[in-house]
């Protein structure tokens, strides 16, 4: 199995919209993708961060029988619709994938 973790800071302004809005639109887009892209076998998005010793305004847990599915959901068109939205609003993001 593949963990697929990736965390975001949203520019404060983006695209016309707050960083809290761009994260609720950020949000829906992610959670879309599941219905859309059946390798993806778990797939949580979170903006209520809890506790982080970075600066997080959004996070995606998901997991993947192998890395071979995983490299299928990125390039995805669903997923790279997503991808060019995230782009244009995010300040920083941090990634990482592993296995289990």
């Amino acid at each position: 199995m593949i963990g697929h973790i990736v965390f975001w800071t949203l520019k404060p302004e983006a695209e016309g919209k707050t960083a809290a809005e761009n994260a609720k639109v950020m949000r829906t887009m992610l959670e879309t993708l599941p219905s859309s892209i059946d390798v993806i076998r778990d797939f949580h998005v979170s903006t209520r961060i809890v506790a982080a010793t970075l600066e997080v305004e959004i996070l995606l847990f998901s997991t993947f029988v192998s890395e071979e599915d995983l490299e299928i959901y990125q390039r995805h068109p669903a997923h790279q619709k997503c991808v060019e939205f995230v782009r244009q609003v995010a300040a920083t993001r941090h990634c990482i994938d592993y296995s289990f």
